[in-house]
């Protein structure tokens, strides 16, 4: 497949405007509001330096996803090119795991958003908004990839606005020009107990935690495939993740280390932007933040539910999932495919509520490691593809930068992150039980490949 053709029955509903913003938005989860405290506390002012090398691996790896998906759009992204370069078990289990990530999203994003619905209105108990605010974003994902797009771009264009007012009322507050702050200047960068108080190991164990903040970004390889001319949007979007993250992480994450001290305990106990927005004087500070929180989270649940049936769409189409799942209907919309996502995702909700805790926590541990997995997956195809395509004298319109040297260097960078993961006794449980989904999803893959394999055989001798 070359150029921008696309091979499957959805609609191209996508403008323009709908995949630059998700682009752009795609990296701004609750993690950023809620979960950079913890990262800050634990790694102090360098926790910067754990942003950075995250983000960094995240623009390297978007840059080779981005040379094969300009190359050949497809809704099942990474996971149709791993079939292609590594083989077919390759594809069937990464795209596997990356649906079963997305799919404990769902209720875990529906939990944190009707948490704080809850607090406003706690006559109405959580089950209730959680079993309701899914029910609305399954049902606009059911119409169209049209809806998706405008509720995305909406909810996303909210998140730009608060983070860039964050950063304008940060840099005043720094430049001592904001009459209402209690805090000002960079001092807290270094006055308590310096830049790096506890040592590398600590910036290493937070850049663990931040990584999986950006699980995401790649979604806009998926969306693009439902846009028209999705090649200059792929190209588009990738050019832009480094100011991307930039701006949205790391000189937001610089306001917050340096206006409040690394070991303030309202850091990780209230939230690193709440806390900040309290000094600088802000009125009404954690209903602001609540409210771009429960933007955040709804928009991270509608990216869940629309990436797992896409994914699940693609496993569909090359006969890897049940046949229902690449139907689609006169909207183009794979709605068997969001239907049984959400099952799953309640199915999870139940698995909570009704088995021991530790079930659940195995579940959740199963998803730790996909992420940089899925990374791998894309830095070993993206190697192997452009080895074919070299050898079949294919003109590369988007290229990986110093190609082999920097996809060699990513994929050691990985590998050596998830050996680190082995020996820490905080992220062990989640190498081992993501190893324990994975033999199981390859299992599957090569009996249903072998299934395959026996079905042709037999469909050959009838003919």
């Amino acid at each position: 497949m070359s150029g921008t053709q696309l091979s499957n029955d959805l609609e191209q509903g996508l403008k323009p405007r709908h995949v630059t913003m998700l682009s752009i938005a795609g990296v701004i989860g609750a993690g950023l509001f809620v979960g950079s405290g913890h990262a800050i506390a634990e790694a102090g002012p360098a926790v910067l330096l754990a942003y950075a090398a995250a983000g960094t691996l995240v623009v390297l790896v978007m840059r080779m996803l981005a040379e094969m998906a300009v190359a050949s759009p497809d809704t099942g992204s990474f996971s149709t090119y791993a079939d292609r370069a590594i083989g077919h078990w390759a594809g069937f289990t990464i795209g596997w795991l990356y649906w079963w990530f997305w799919v404990l999203v769902i209720p875990l994003e529906a939990n944190a958003a009707a948490t704080i619905l809850h607090a406003w209105f706690p006559d109405i108990a959580i089950w209730v908004f959680t079993l309701v605010i899914t029910l609305l974003l399954t049902a606009t994902n059911l119409f169209s990839v049209k809806n998706y797009g405008e509720f995305e771009f909406w909810f996303a264009l909210i998140k730009v606005v608060a983070i860039i007012g964050f950063v304008i009322l940060g840099l005043l507050a720094i430049c001592g020009l904001l009459p209402t702050s209690q805090v000002s200047g960079v001092s807290h960068l270094f006055d308590t107990q310096g830049f790096l108080p506890n040592g590398m190991g600590a910036v290493l164990a937070a850049m663990l935690t931040t990584m999986f903040s950006f699980m995401g970004t790649e979604i806009v390889t998926i969306a693009a495939a439902e846009s028209k001319n999705p090649g200059q949007q792929i190209s588009k979007a990738t050019n832009s993740v480094i100011w991307r993250i930039g701006l949205f992480y790391l000189v937001s994450i610089f306001i917050v280390v340096a206006l409040v001290p690394w070991n303030d305990p309202s850091l990780a106990n209230v939230g690193s932007y709440q806390t900040v927005l309290d000094r600088m004087g802000i009125p009404n500070a954690k209903l602001i933040v609540d409210l771009v929180v429960l933007v955040a989270v709804t928009s991270c649940l509608n990216s869940a539910l629309y990436t797992a049936s896409r994914m699940l769409f693609s496993l569909g189409k090359r006969g890897d999932a049940p046949a229902a799942a690449k139907r689609t209907n006169g909207s183009g919309t794979p709605y068997w495919a969001v239907i049984l996502s959400t099952a799953a995702a309640f199915l999870a909700v139940f698995a909570n509520y009704v088995a021991p805790a530790a079930v659940f926590e195995f579940l959740l541990a199963s998803s730790g490691a996909i992420a940089l997995l899925v990374y791998l997956v894309i830095a070993v195809s993206q190697l192997r593809m452009r080895q074919k395509r070299v050898a079949a004298g294919e003109k590369i319109a988007f290229r990986m930068w110093l190609f082999p040297g920097l996809t060699y260097a990513v994929i050691v960078f990985i590998v050596a992150v998830l050996g680190i993961m082995l020996f820490q006794e905080d992220h062990r449980v989640e190498i081992l039980a993501t190893g324990v989904l994975s033999l199981l999803v390859i299992a599957a893959g090569l009996f249903v490949a072998r299934r395959r394999k026996l079905e042709r055989a037999g469909a050959a001798v009838l003919n």
